[in-house]
């Protein structure tokens, strides 16, 4: 085994409603993981427990949370015990990274998961210019161009909170799961023109940013896109856990903390 092999990174993704994290080799290619896993916000605290039973014990970690103070502590308290000698960054939206330059007003102001998730997108598609659109709670749609500057984006309520605050006022919440047949345009009942609307929405705006940014190629991601991207009438790659693709990316790219 080499030295790089000996060592392991730990990738965390905190988002608005589940701790995502996968656990990689140093030298491994992007996106090629030992283990990943998930659990809701009220679950984590069982993440000691999860780790210990996964024998997550990383060398380094680099961690990205958009959830506040409680969801840091947890998983602080859980790397204090899996993975108490290991390096431990909490990713933040800086100036420059691993290739990206971040155009924002205020660098810092930008939320490190769509910087992430910049440099993921980045790292698929060197040298492109292109759409991220990542469907979670919210859903965030921004653009990276050819030389690789972040330039900026759009939020937006995600599917579920979209669907949820039209049917508070109609009692026709619709089921929004990963096995939700879409509905057609002009749907005949109140339930299917709730999705139906909230799918030509979410589409539009990732149609629009598409053609604002001359026709860039689209990378979608998020727990909404196998319902989102059947929707769209632009070519859109599918790309599962880009803001954790960004991470792993942005530690093979070196920099920062590069002493594990």
């Amino acid at each position: 085994m080499t030295e790089a092999a000996a060592r392991s990174w730990l990738l965390v993704d905190a988002g608005n409603t589940r701790v995502k994290w996968a656990l990689a080799d140093a030298d491994a290619p992007l996106g090629q993981w030992r283990l990943q896993g998930a659990m809701a916000h009220g679950l984590l605290d069982t993440l000691i427990d999860e780790w210990k039973t996964a024998g997550i014990a990383p060398t380094r970690v680099l961690a990205a949370n958009v959830a506040g103070g409680g969801v840091r502590a947890a998983i602080e308290g859980a790397l204090r015990v899996c993975a108490p000698h290991a390096s431990v960054e909490w990713f933040a939206s800086v100036p420059w990274r691993a290739g990206v330059l971040n155009g924002y007003a205020n660098p810092a102001q930008l939320g490190c998961d769509r910087f992430a998730a910049a440099i993921g997108a980045r790292a698929l598609a060197p040298g492109q210019a292109v759409v991220i659109a990542n469907c979670g709670t919210a859903t965030t749609v921004d653009a990276v161009t050819t030389g690789g500057t972040f330039i900026g984006g759009m939020i937006l309520p995600g599917l579920r909170l979209m669907s949820g605050a039209l049917a508070r006022n109609t009692a026709q919440l619709p089921q929004i799961d990963a096995g939700t047949a879409l509905p057609p345009t002009f749907a005949d009942n109140t339930h299917d023109a709730i999705l139906s609307g909230c799918l030509a929405a979410q589409a539009g705006a990732i149609e629009r940013a598409v053609a604002a940014h001359g026709g860039a190629p689209c990378i979608i991601s998020g727990g909404a896109a196998p319902l989102i991207a059947p929707a769209l009438t632009v070519p859109a790659r599918h790309v599962d856990n880009i803001v954790m693709l960004g991470l792993q990316a942005a530690l093979l790219a070196g920099g920062m903390d590069d002493t594990c």
